[in-house]
């Protein structure tokens, strides 16, 4: 009985893990440096920057999101997500005052790993997750 109760238990678990994924669109961008998190401090290749909405003042610096590319943006056509995610680091902003169209905007080898550079913005899931 107890057994069941726990398989149970991790069925439900991994269910709600995979329902909190937020929606959003992600764009990329070549240079992260300096940043408004970790200013002339290179921290590779996987990072990004945070909208407004997911900014909040600066307290989402160092966390890390798994982004998976969920398909094309704005009615783009054909399909740009090559079935890949990748987890990144929030880095920097990208604030809607100074043009940010996108949720998270990655870095170029980040949104390289997750669809087709030539789309240029893609619909995505992401959700928080432990930085590697």
């Amino acid at each position: 009985m107890s057994s069941m109760l726990m398989v149970m238990a991790v069925v439900v678990l991994g269910t709600a893990s995979t329902a909190t994924a937020t929606s959003g669109v992600a764009t990329f961008y070549e240079t992260y440096t300096p940043s408004a998190c970790y200013g002339n401090m290179d921290m590779g290749n996987m990072v990004a920057a945070a909208s407004d909405s997911l900014w909040n003042n600066g307290a989402v610096c160092g966390s890390c999101y798994r982004v998976k590319c969920t398909g094309a943006a704005y009615g783009g056509s054909g399909n740009p997500c090559n079935g890949n995610s990748v987890v990144v680091k929030i880095v920097d902003e990208c604030a809607s005052s100074d043009g940010c169209q996108s949720t998270i905007d990655l870095s170029k080898q980040a949104f390289a790993k997750i669809a087709n550079l030539d789309a240029g913005e893609v619909k995505v899931d992401f959700n928080s997750e432990g930085c590697p």
